[in-house]
Protein backbone atom coordinates (compact mmCIF):
# COMPACT_ATOMS: atom_id res chain seq x y z
CA UNK A 1 0.00 0.00 0.00
CA UNK A 2 0.97 3.27 -0.91
CA UNK A 3 1.74 6.37 1.21
CA UNK A 4 -1.07 7.61 2.64
CA UNK A 5 -2.61 10.72 1.10
CA UNK A 6 -3.06 13.92 2.81
CA UNK A 7 -4.72 17.29 2.20
CA UNK A 8 -2.94 19.88 0.40
CA UNK A 9 -3.86 22.94 3.37
CA UNK A 10 -4.99 23.88 6.18
CA UNK A 11 -8.01 25.94 4.40
CA UNK A 12 -9.18 22.39 2.55
CA UNK A 13 -8.90 20.45 5.86
CA UNK A 14 -11.76 23.28 7.75
CA UNK A 15 -13.78 23.89 4.27
CA UNK A 16 -14.13 19.94 3.84
CA UNK A 17 -14.84 19.14 7.13
CA UNK A 18 -17.16 22.30 7.39
CA UNK A 19 -18.41 20.86 4.39
CA UNK A 20 -19.48 17.55 5.85
CA UNK A 21 -21.30 19.31 8.86
CA UNK A 22 -23.27 21.48 6.77
CA UNK A 23 -26.27 19.71 5.07
CA UNK A 24 -29.15 19.07 5.35
CA UNK A 25 -29.50 19.97 9.78
CA UNK A 26 -28.70 23.03 9.11
CA UNK A 27 -30.53 24.27 6.59
CA UNK A 28 -33.97 22.21 6.73
CA UNK A 29 -33.88 21.12 9.97
CA UNK A 30 -32.42 24.12 12.00
CA UNK A 31 -35.16 26.55 10.60
CA UNK A 32 -38.17 24.21 11.17
CA UNK A 33 -36.80 23.25 14.56
CA UNK A 34 -36.64 27.27 15.39
CA UNK A 35 -39.86 27.99 14.01
CA UNK A 36 -41.35 25.03 15.99
CA UNK A 37 -40.13 26.13 19.33
CA UNK A 38 -40.30 29.40 19.47
CA UNK A 39 -37.30 31.20 16.92
CA UNK A 40 -34.64 33.48 18.95
CA UNK A 41 -34.89 31.75 22.38
CA UNK A 42 -34.44 28.67 20.91
CA UNK A 43 -31.51 29.67 19.07
CA UNK A 44 -29.57 30.83 21.97
CA UNK A 45 -30.22 27.72 23.95
CA UNK A 46 -29.37 25.96 20.71
CA UNK A 47 -25.75 27.83 20.17
CA UNK A 48 -25.05 26.60 24.15
CA UNK A 49 -26.01 23.11 23.44
CA UNK A 50 -23.59 23.15 20.56
CA UNK A 51 -20.60 24.48 22.32
CA UNK A 52 -21.29 21.96 25.08
CA UNK A 53 -22.07 18.85 23.55
CA UNK A 54 -20.79 19.22 19.56
CA UNK A 55 -17.69 21.07 20.32
CA UNK A 56 -16.23 17.89 22.58
CA UNK A 57 -17.58 15.11 19.73
CA UNK A 58 -16.06 16.57 16.88
CA UNK A 59 -12.73 17.76 18.60
CA UNK A 60 -12.66 13.78 19.40
CA UNK A 61 -13.05 12.37 16.33
CA UNK A 62 -10.15 14.51 14.53
CA UNK A 63 -7.98 13.74 17.50
CA UNK A 64 -8.59 9.96 16.97
CA UNK A 65 -8.19 10.48 13.61
CA UNK A 66 -4.82 12.55 13.51
CA UNK A 67 -3.29 10.24 16.08
CA UNK A 68 -4.13 7.21 14.37
CA UNK A 69 -3.88 8.28 10.40
CA UNK A 70 -6.52 5.95 9.95
CA UNK A 71 -10.36 5.43 9.12
CA UNK A 72 -12.72 5.11 12.52
CA UNK A 73 -12.23 1.05 12.17
CA UNK A 74 -8.90 1.11 11.92
CA UNK A 75 -8.34 4.23 14.36
CA UNK A 76 -9.97 2.42 17.15
CA UNK A 77 -7.88 -0.95 16.76
CA UNK A 78 -4.61 1.41 16.52
CA UNK A 79 -5.32 3.24 19.61
CA UNK A 80 -6.88 0.77 21.51
CA UNK A 81 -5.11 -0.78 24.71
CA UNK A 82 -4.43 -4.37 24.37
CA UNK A 83 -7.18 -6.68 24.97
CA UNK A 84 -10.04 -4.61 24.99
CA UNK A 85 -12.83 -4.30 22.10
CA UNK A 86 -13.38 -0.91 21.10
CA UNK A 87 -12.49 -1.95 17.23
CA UNK A 88 -16.09 -3.66 17.60
CA UNK A 89 -17.95 -0.25 17.07
CA UNK A 90 -15.69 0.70 13.71
CA UNK A 91 -17.34 -1.41 11.05
CA UNK A 92 -21.14 -0.67 12.91
CA UNK A 93 -19.86 3.10 12.69
CA UNK A 94 -19.17 1.90 8.51
CA UNK A 95 -22.51 0.31 8.39
CA UNK A 96 -23.80 3.89 9.70
CA UNK A 97 -22.28 5.70 7.05
CA UNK A 98 -23.45 3.46 4.38
CA UNK A 99 -27.19 3.66 6.00
CA UNK A 100 -26.88 7.82 5.53
CA UNK A 101 -26.16 7.52 1.98
CA UNK A 102 -29.05 4.75 1.39
CA UNK A 103 -31.72 8.06 2.48
CA UNK A 104 -29.27 11.24 2.15
CA UNK A 105 -28.43 10.94 -1.91
CA UNK A 106 -32.09 10.45 -2.44
CA UNK A 107 -32.82 13.64 -0.58
CA UNK A 108 -30.15 15.57 -2.61
CA UNK A 109 -31.69 13.94 -5.66
CA UNK A 110 -34.90 15.65 -4.83
CA UNK A 111 -32.66 19.48 -4.20
CA UNK A 112 -30.87 18.86 -7.77
CA UNK A 113 -34.75 18.08 -9.28
CA UNK A 114 -36.32 21.28 -7.54
CA UNK A 115 -32.82 23.40 -8.85
CA UNK A 116 -33.78 22.29 -12.30
CA UNK A 117 -37.81 22.85 -12.08
CA UNK A 118 -36.83 26.10 -10.76
CA UNK A 119 -34.35 27.30 -13.51
CA UNK A 120 -37.63 25.85 -15.93
CA UNK A 121 -40.18 27.54 -14.34
CA UNK A 122 -42.28 24.64 -13.43
CA UNK A 123 -41.99 26.02 -9.60
CA UNK A 124 -43.27 29.62 -10.84
CA UNK A 125 -46.96 29.86 -9.85
CA UNK A 126 -46.88 27.71 -7.22
CA UNK A 127 -49.54 27.91 -4.17
CA UNK A 128 -49.36 25.89 -1.07
CA UNK A 129 -51.46 22.97 -2.32
CA UNK A 130 -50.60 22.97 -6.21
CA UNK A 131 -46.55 23.16 -4.18
CA UNK A 132 -47.74 20.32 -1.94
CA UNK A 133 -49.32 18.20 -5.22
CA UNK A 134 -45.80 18.96 -6.99
CA UNK A 135 -43.97 17.63 -4.72
CA UNK A 136 -46.15 14.39 -4.22
CA UNK A 137 -46.52 13.61 -8.63
CA UNK A 138 -42.77 13.70 -8.30
CA UNK A 139 -42.04 11.36 -5.40
CA UNK A 140 -44.71 9.03 -6.59
CA UNK A 141 -42.57 9.04 -9.82
CA UNK A 142 -39.53 6.19 -9.00
CA UNK A 143 -38.34 6.97 -12.42
CA UNK A 144 -37.20 10.50 -12.03
CA UNK A 145 -36.21 10.12 -8.94
CA UNK A 146 -33.70 7.22 -9.48
CA UNK A 147 -32.24 9.74 -12.04
CA UNK A 148 -31.37 12.49 -9.94
CA UNK A 149 -30.50 10.65 -6.86
CA UNK A 150 -28.38 8.34 -9.37
CA UNK A 151 -26.91 11.62 -10.60
CA UNK A 152 -25.96 13.07 -7.12
CA UNK A 153 -24.22 9.89 -6.37
CA UNK A 154 -21.91 9.25 -9.73
CA UNK A 155 -21.02 13.39 -9.40
CA UNK A 156 -19.90 12.48 -5.75
CA UNK A 157 -18.10 8.99 -6.67
CA UNK A 158 -16.27 10.64 -10.10
CA UNK A 159 -15.07 13.68 -7.14
CA UNK A 160 -13.58 11.04 -5.03
CA UNK A 161 -11.96 8.80 -7.39
CA UNK A 162 -9.86 11.60 -8.90
CA UNK A 163 -8.21 12.00 -5.05
CA UNK A 164 -8.27 13.68 -2.07
CA UNK A 165 -6.31 17.05 -2.97
CA UNK A 166 -7.38 17.10 -7.12
CA UNK A 167 -10.97 15.76 -6.18
CA UNK A 168 -12.18 16.03 -3.14
CA UNK A 169 -10.56 19.03 -1.60
CA UNK A 170 -10.81 21.08 -4.83
CA UNK A 171 -14.69 20.08 -5.10
CA UNK A 172 -14.81 20.92 -1.46
CA UNK A 173 -13.63 24.73 -1.75
CA UNK A 174 -15.47 25.48 -5.53
CA UNK A 175 -19.14 23.96 -3.58
CA UNK A 176 -18.07 25.69 -0.67
CA UNK A 177 -17.09 29.30 -2.13
CA UNK A 178 -20.33 28.51 -3.72
CA UNK A 179 -22.44 27.92 -0.96
CA UNK A 180 -21.38 31.16 1.13
CA UNK A 181 -21.76 33.45 -1.80
CA UNK A 182 -25.42 31.82 -2.68
CA UNK A 183 -26.13 31.94 1.63
CA UNK A 184 -25.50 35.79 1.57
CA UNK A 185 -27.29 37.16 -1.76
CA UNK A 186 -30.02 34.85 -0.39
CA UNK A 187 -30.34 35.76 2.93
CA UNK A 188 -30.10 39.88 1.63
CA UNK A 189 -32.99 39.33 -0.90
CA UNK A 190 -34.80 38.05 1.89
CA UNK A 191 -34.26 41.02 4.04
CA UNK A 192 -35.05 43.10 1.81
CA UNK A 193 -38.90 42.09 1.24
CA UNK A 194 -41.79 44.23 1.92
CA UNK A 195 -42.95 42.69 5.70
CA UNK A 196 -39.35 40.98 6.28
CA UNK A 197 -38.80 42.43 9.95
CA UNK A 198 -41.60 40.38 11.46
CA UNK A 199 -39.80 37.73 10.54
CA UNK A 200 -36.49 38.99 11.26
CA UNK A 201 -37.63 39.99 14.96
CA UNK A 202 -39.58 36.53 15.27
CA UNK A 203 -36.29 35.05 14.51
CA UNK A 204 -33.19 37.38 16.31
CA UNK A 205 -35.46 38.88 19.69
CA UNK A 206 -36.21 36.10 22.44
CA UNK A 207 -39.28 35.23 23.81
CA UNK A 208 -39.24 32.71 26.59
CA UNK A 209 -42.85 32.49 27.06
CA UNK A 210 -42.67 30.66 23.69
CA UNK A 211 -40.51 28.08 25.65
CA UNK A 212 -42.80 27.86 28.12
CA UNK A 213 -45.72 27.26 26.05
CA UNK A 214 -43.71 24.27 24.26
CA UNK A 215 -42.58 22.93 27.81
CA UNK A 216 -39.22 24.23 28.85
CA UNK A 217 -37.68 20.18 28.69
CA UNK A 218 -38.89 19.83 25.10
CA UNK A 219 -37.40 22.95 24.07
CA UNK A 220 -33.61 22.10 25.86
CA UNK A 221 -34.19 18.65 24.26
CA UNK A 222 -34.59 19.72 20.72
CA UNK A 223 -32.08 22.25 21.17
CA UNK A 224 -29.43 19.55 22.44
CA UNK A 225 -30.71 16.99 19.60
CA UNK A 226 -30.11 19.63 16.79
CA UNK A 227 -26.62 20.60 18.10
CA UNK A 228 -25.71 17.14 17.98
CA UNK A 229 -26.94 16.04 14.75
CA UNK A 230 -25.93 18.91 12.40
CA UNK A 231 -22.30 17.60 12.93
CA UNK A 232 -23.02 14.77 11.87
CA UNK A 233 -20.88 12.94 14.53
CA UNK A 234 -20.50 9.21 15.71
CA UNK A 235 -20.22 7.42 12.37
CA UNK A 236 -16.48 8.73 11.70
CA UNK A 237 -17.47 10.83 8.84
CA UNK A 238 -15.37 13.78 10.23
CA UNK A 239 -12.14 11.13 11.91
CA UNK A 240 -11.53 10.11 8.68
CA UNK A 241 -10.70 14.26 7.77
CA UNK A 242 -8.43 14.40 11.01
CA UNK A 243 -6.42 11.54 9.53
CA UNK A 244 -5.40 13.75 6.59
CA UNK A 245 -4.06 16.85 8.64
CA UNK A 246 -0.14 18.01 10.10
CA UNK A 247 0.36 18.73 13.99
CA UNK A 248 0.86 22.18 13.37
CA UNK A 249 -2.08 23.75 14.59
CA UNK A 250 -4.26 22.52 18.00
CA UNK A 251 -7.42 20.59 17.53
CA UNK A 252 -9.83 22.66 19.56
CA UNK A 253 -8.85 25.99 17.14
CA UNK A 254 -9.57 23.78 14.42
CA UNK A 255 -12.86 22.36 15.81
CA UNK A 256 -13.94 25.73 16.67
CA UNK A 257 -13.41 26.94 13.31
CA UNK A 258 -15.48 24.69 11.81
CA UNK A 259 -18.18 24.69 14.17
CA UNK A 260 -18.59 28.71 13.41
CA UNK A 261 -18.45 28.00 9.64
CA UNK A 262 -21.31 25.09 10.48
CA UNK A 263 -23.43 27.91 12.78
CA UNK A 264 -22.87 30.90 10.47
CA UNK A 265 -24.63 28.73 7.44
CA UNK A 266 -27.32 27.43 9.49
CA UNK A 267 -28.03 31.28 11.26
CA UNK A 268 -28.19 32.43 7.62
CA UNK A 269 -30.65 29.72 6.29
CA UNK A 270 -32.51 30.98 9.15
CA UNK A 271 -32.54 34.98 7.90
CA UNK A 272 -33.38 33.59 4.47
CA UNK A 273 -36.34 31.44 5.80
CA UNK A 274 -37.98 33.68 8.32
CA UNK A 275 -38.16 37.16 6.90
CA UNK A 276 -39.63 35.29 3.52
CA UNK A 277 -41.87 33.15 4.91
CA UNK A 278 -43.46 36.18 7.19
CA UNK A 279 -43.13 38.63 4.15
CA UNK A 280 -45.89 36.24 2.50
CA UNK A 281 -47.87 35.21 5.55
CA UNK A 282 -46.51 31.36 5.69
CA UNK A 283 -46.02 29.75 9.11
CA UNK A 284 -42.55 29.47 9.63
CA UNK A 285 -43.09 25.85 11.88
CA UNK A 286 -44.68 24.03 8.93
CA UNK A 287 -42.56 20.97 9.92
CA UNK A 288 -40.29 19.13 7.49
CA UNK A 289 -42.52 20.05 4.19
CA UNK A 290 -40.62 23.37 4.77
CA UNK A 291 -38.35 22.87 2.15
CA UNK A 292 -40.03 21.21 -0.19
CA UNK A 293 -43.34 22.48 -0.26
CA UNK A 294 -43.58 26.07 1.65
CA UNK A 295 -40.92 27.07 0.07
CA UNK A 296 -41.33 26.92 -3.69
CA UNK A 297 -45.01 28.88 -2.72
CA UNK A 298 -43.12 31.46 -1.29
CA UNK A 299 -40.44 32.01 -3.70
CA UNK A 300 -43.81 32.06 -6.60
CA UNK A 301 -44.89 35.02 -4.97
CA UNK A 302 -41.50 36.74 -4.62
CA UNK A 303 -40.56 39.61 -6.96
CA UNK A 304 -37.64 37.44 -9.42
CA UNK A 305 -38.53 34.27 -7.60
CA UNK A 306 -37.53 32.09 -10.31
CA UNK A 307 -34.07 33.34 -10.01
CA UNK A 308 -34.08 33.08 -6.01
CA UNK A 309 -36.30 29.48 -6.27
CA UNK A 310 -33.50 27.91 -8.25
CA UNK A 311 -30.41 29.60 -6.40
CA UNK A 312 -31.97 28.70 -3.07
CA UNK A 313 -32.18 25.05 -4.72
CA UNK A 314 -29.03 24.99 -6.14
CA UNK A 315 -27.24 25.91 -2.49
CA UNK A 316 -29.12 23.60 -1.19
CA UNK A 317 -27.39 21.30 -3.86
CA UNK A 318 -24.03 22.54 -2.49
CA UNK A 319 -24.81 22.02 0.86
CA UNK A 320 -25.96 17.94 -0.09
CA UNK A 321 -23.26 17.53 -2.03
CA UNK A 322 -20.30 18.57 0.29
CA UNK A 323 -22.35 16.11 2.70
CA UNK A 324 -21.99 13.17 0.18
CA UNK A 325 -18.45 13.34 -0.80
CA UNK A 326 -16.87 13.86 2.82
CA UNK A 327 -19.11 10.39 3.86
CA UNK A 328 -18.21 9.12 0.24
CA UNK A 329 -14.52 9.94 1.41
CA UNK A 330 -14.73 8.05 4.85
CA UNK A 331 -16.44 4.97 3.19
CA UNK A 332 -13.24 4.55 -0.01
CA UNK A 333 -10.66 5.18 3.16
CA UNK A 334 -12.21 2.52 4.97
CA UNK A 335 -11.71 0.12 2.19
CA UNK A 336 -8.56 1.32 0.69
CA UNK A 337 -7.01 1.13 4.77
CA UNK A 338 -8.47 -2.16 5.84
CA UNK A 339 -8.46 -4.08 3.01
CA UNK A 340 -5.86 -2.62 0.98
CA UNK A 341 -8.21 -1.63 -1.85
CA UNK A 342 -6.89 1.04 -4.55
CA UNK A 343 -9.04 4.36 -4.98
CA UNK A 344 -10.53 3.54 -8.24
CA UNK A 345 -11.67 0.16 -7.23
CA UNK A 346 -12.76 1.41 -3.97
CA UNK A 347 -14.83 4.03 -5.56
CA UNK A 348 -16.39 1.85 -8.69
CA UNK A 349 -17.61 -0.45 -6.28
CA UNK A 350 -19.50 1.62 -3.35
CA UNK A 351 -20.54 3.81 -6.39
CA UNK A 352 -22.64 0.52 -7.89
CA UNK A 353 -24.01 -0.35 -4.10
CA UNK A 354 -24.92 2.99 -3.44
CA UNK A 355 -26.99 3.05 -6.45
CA UNK A 356 -28.60 -0.60 -5.34
CA UNK A 357 -28.73 0.85 -1.70
CA UNK A 358 -30.74 3.79 -2.32
CA UNK A 359 -34.03 2.04 -4.49
CA UNK A 360 -35.42 1.35 -1.33
CA UNK A 361 -35.95 4.80 0.16
CA UNK A 362 -37.01 5.84 -3.37
CA UNK A 363 -39.45 2.83 -3.77
CA UNK A 364 -41.30 3.81 -0.56
CA UNK A 365 -42.54 6.77 -2.20
CA UNK A 366 -44.06 4.68 -4.87
CA UNK A 367 -44.47 0.65 -5.13
CA UNK A 368 -43.48 0.31 -1.51
CA UNK A 369 -45.71 2.52 -0.04
CA UNK A 370 -47.41 0.18 2.01
CA UNK A 371 -44.31 -0.30 3.66
CA UNK A 372 -44.87 1.91 6.43
CA UNK A 373 -42.27 0.62 9.24
CA UNK A 374 -43.51 3.68 12.15
CA UNK A 375 -47.47 2.99 11.13
CA UNK A 376 -50.17 5.08 9.28
CA UNK A 377 -48.05 7.45 7.10
CA UNK A 378 -44.31 6.39 7.76
CA UNK A 379 -42.13 5.67 5.05
CA UNK A 380 -38.62 3.87 4.55
CA UNK A 381 -36.70 7.15 4.78
CA UNK A 382 -38.26 7.35 8.37
CA UNK A 383 -36.78 3.67 9.35
CA UNK A 384 -33.08 4.42 7.88
CA UNK A 385 -33.22 7.63 9.60
CA UNK A 386 -34.35 6.90 13.15
CA UNK A 387 -31.50 4.15 12.78
CA UNK A 388 -28.59 6.55 11.89
CA UNK A 389 -29.85 9.67 13.77
CA UNK A 390 -31.58 8.39 16.80
CA UNK A 391 -28.86 4.42 16.52
CA UNK A 392 -26.33 4.48 15.56
CA UNK A 393 -24.96 8.62 15.93
CA UNK A 394 -25.66 8.79 19.57
CA UNK A 395 -24.35 5.50 20.39
CA UNK A 396 -21.49 6.25 18.45
CA UNK A 397 -20.34 9.52 19.89
CA UNK A 398 -21.23 8.13 23.38
CA UNK A 399 -18.73 5.47 22.50
CA UNK A 400 -15.87 7.88 21.20
CA UNK A 401 -16.65 9.97 24.39
CA UNK A 402 -15.84 6.65 26.41
CA UNK A 403 -12.93 5.73 24.17
CA UNK A 404 -11.30 9.50 24.61
CA UNK A 405 -11.98 9.43 28.40
CA UNK A 406 -11.74 6.39 30.11
CA UNK A 407 -8.64 4.62 30.88
CA UNK A 408 -10.08 1.13 29.69
CA UNK A 409 -9.98 2.97 26.35
CA UNK A 410 -7.17 5.28 24.63
CA UNK A 411 -7.23 7.40 28.29
CA UNK A 412 -7.47 11.29 28.90
CA UNK A 413 -4.06 11.52 28.24
CA UNK A 414 -3.78 10.34 24.94
CA UNK A 415 -6.37 12.46 23.78
CA UNK A 416 -5.59 15.83 25.36
CA UNK A 417 -2.18 15.39 24.21
CA UNK A 418 -3.15 15.24 20.79
CA UNK A 419 -5.83 17.82 20.61
CA UNK A 420 -3.35 19.95 22.45
CA UNK A 421 -0.45 19.26 19.72
CA UNK A 422 0.29 22.34 17.35
CA UNK A 423 -0.20 26.06 17.71
CA UNK A 424 -3.87 27.84 18.81
CA UNK A 425 -6.47 26.98 21.33
CA UNK A 426 -5.79 24.14 23.86
CA UNK A 427 -8.89 22.11 25.66
CA UNK A 428 -9.63 23.34 28.92
CA UNK A 429 -8.36 20.86 31.17
CA UNK A 430 -10.82 21.86 34.24
CA UNK A 431 -13.57 20.64 31.62
CA UNK A 432 -12.27 16.72 32.65
CA UNK A 433 -14.97 15.95 34.86
CA UNK A 434 -17.80 17.04 32.56
CA UNK A 435 -16.13 15.74 29.68
CA UNK A 436 -15.73 12.06 31.05
CA UNK A 437 -18.94 11.95 32.93
CA UNK A 438 -21.64 14.13 32.49
CA UNK A 439 -21.35 14.52 28.33
CA UNK A 440 -22.11 10.68 28.12
CA UNK A 441 -24.97 11.32 30.13
CA UNK A 442 -25.82 13.86 28.17
CA UNK A 443 -25.86 11.70 24.85
CA UNK A 444 -27.75 8.91 26.62
CA UNK A 445 -30.55 11.33 26.96
CA UNK A 446 -30.72 12.15 23.15
CA UNK A 447 -30.88 8.40 22.49
CA UNK A 448 -33.20 7.50 25.29
CA UNK A 449 -36.13 11.02 24.76
CA UNK A 450 -35.40 9.76 20.63
CA UNK A 451 -36.41 6.44 21.46
CA UNK A 452 -39.24 7.20 24.25
CA UNK A 453 -40.64 9.84 21.31
CA UNK A 454 -41.03 7.34 18.72
CA UNK A 455 -42.24 4.01 20.55
CA UNK A 456 -44.15 5.52 22.94
CA UNK A 457 -47.06 6.82 21.09
CA UNK A 458 -47.14 2.98 19.73
CA UNK A 459 -46.96 1.08 22.87
CA UNK A 460 -49.06 2.96 24.56
CA UNK A 461 -51.67 5.15 22.35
Amino acid sequence: MGERETLGSRIGFILLSAGCAIGLGNVWRFPYITGQYGGAAFVLVYLLFLVFVGLPVLLMEFAIGRASRMNISGALRCLERKGTKWHLFGPVAIIGNYLLMMYYTVVTGWLLFYFFSGIKGDLAGLDAASSGAFFGSFTADPVWQTVFTFIAIIIGFLICMKGLQKGVEKASKFMMGCLFTLIVALAVNSLLLPGASKGLSFYLIPDFSKMVDNGIFEVLYAAMGQSFFTLGLGIGSMEIFGSYIGKERSLTGESVRVLSLDTFVAFFAGLIIFPASFAFGVNPDSGPSLLFVTLPSVFSQMPGGRLWGALFFLFMSFAAMTTLIAVFENIIAYWMDCHGWTRKKASLVNMALILILSLPCILGFNILSDVQPFGEGSTILDLEDFLVSSTITPIGSALIVLFCTSRYGWGWKGFIEEADTGEGLKYPKKLRFYTAWILPLLIIVIFVKGYWDKFAPILFG
